[in-house]
């Protein structure tokens, strides 16, 4: 049920983007309105990610789970009756608003369940489903759109939220001592952490350099001359790579370390834009999507993870400040990359990334080192650290 709370969730976040243009077409509005809608998507998930999680800490993991799901579903069909672009971008940013909320719970229900020595395998389980979400959502919303109609793609998610809000009465509620204290108290508690601040940082540079650049991997083969529906099979290659490779990383955990983890995901990160950096073609562009999502699979999971235990007593908080950086990284590796994509530069759009990821690479594999010694010793930058849950 994890998991499909977190496929229904990427769904609805990446299924927008192929259906720009016959959305436009469709309501008789012109790409930079429809744009609009997609903007105020993507801010209103960034932005409720904290408010989430300060709420699930306050009335637990799943009824906020099942809440968003609820308004999810109500948004998804209102979305698919939408008379006009208005009612439309009301809908969606309303549905973004409430699906922020799950892949952060989600998370947070494993960090509660799960012990931290065996935590990854878990969380690795449920952003393989996120990722397949994402590689199903780019590579199908744009057929569906052009063969039965955009409507019905959220449609379908509104019907699969409906049913996953019943499914998960089921589920039940960790067992944790609630949260009392004012949400203001929790996020000072995070960020007087100094390890919890660092992995932060290190999640709003991936933000940049992952989600921010694999938004134009569909833009780069689309100005190679090729199809709109290329563009997205090509771009679901991230998707496709994160699931391949995450199936080799829940064998891994366990016998390789979090270090370990982290580097094998900072070298296929390196890799990643390697490739197109050098030049881009279908070929490469596609290489770069399966090593990033191999990346997502390794580093982000060990980040995530990381961010799990850090600060365990404001565990919601944490993965929820994790989440909303990590998208506004995306947010500014897109908007500061978009005059190169604009002139039709993917070189150097790829070539900047590759530069940025470097550092980044060595930043998390050292820190990650650095933190499980201190840890496994009993100190830390502030003082003992808490594990588990």
């Amino acid at each position: 049920m994890l998991q499909l709370t977190a496929l229904t969730s990427s769904c609805d976040r990446f299924a927008l983007p192929p259906m720009l243009v016959v959305i436009g077409l469709d309501l008789g509005e012109p790409l930079v309105a429809v744009l609009a809608v997609a903007s105020a998507y993507f801010l209103a998930y960034g932005l409720m990610q904290p408010v989430w999680g300060l709420i699930s800490d306050r009335i637990g993991r799943v009824r906020v789970m099942r809440v968003s799901l609820l308004g999810a579903a109500v948004a998804g069909v209102v979305s698919a009756l939408a008379p006009n672009l208005l009612v439309l971008g009301v809908s969606r940013t309303v549905s973004a608003g409430c699906v922020a909320a799950l892949v952060p719970a989600t998370l947070v229900y494993v960090g509660d369940m799960w012990e931290a020595r065996v935590r990854q395998r878990p969380l690795a389980e449920v952003l393989t489903a996120s990722s397949l979400g994402i590689a199903v959502a780019t590579a199908g919303a744009g057929v569906l759109a052009e063969v039965v109609g955009w409507r019905t793609v959220p449609g379908i998610t509104g019907i699969g939220a409906a049913a996953l809000w019943v499914a998960l009465r089921r589920l039940p509620e960790p067992d944790r001592p609630p949260t009392t204290g004012s949400p203001l108290n929790s996020i000072t508690t995070v960020l007087r952490h100094r390890w919890a601040l660092i992995v932060l940082g290190l999640v709003l540079v991936e933000g940049v350099v992952v989600l921010g650049v694999v938004t134009y991997l569909a833009p780069a083969v689309q100005a190679l001359g090729s199809s709109a529906a290329i563009g997205g099979l090509v771009a679901a290659s991230y998707g496709a790579g994160a699931v391949v490779f995450s199936r080799l990383v829940r064998v891994l955990v366990g016998r390789l370390s979090a270090p370990g983890l982290a580097a094998v995901g900072a070298a296929l990160l390196v890799a990643a834009w390697a490739v197109p950096a050098v030049t881009v073609s279908i070929p490469t562009v596609t290489a770069a999507g399966v090593l990033l999502g191999g990346s997502w699979a390794f580093l982000h999971t060990t980040l995530q993870s990381w961010s799990t235990e850090v600060v365990a007593a404001e565990r919601a908080t944490m993965v929820a400040l994790f989440a909303a950086l990590l998208f506004l990284g995306a947010a500014i590796g897109t908007a500061g990359l978009a005059p190169f994509a604009d002139v039709a530069d993917f070189e150097t759009v790829f070539r900047v990334a590759l530069v940025v990821s470097v550092p980044l690479a060595v930043a998390a594999v050292l820190a990650r080192r650095r933190y499980g010694a201190r840890t496994a010793g009993g100190g830390g930058m502030t003082g003992p650290v808490e594990h588990g849950s």
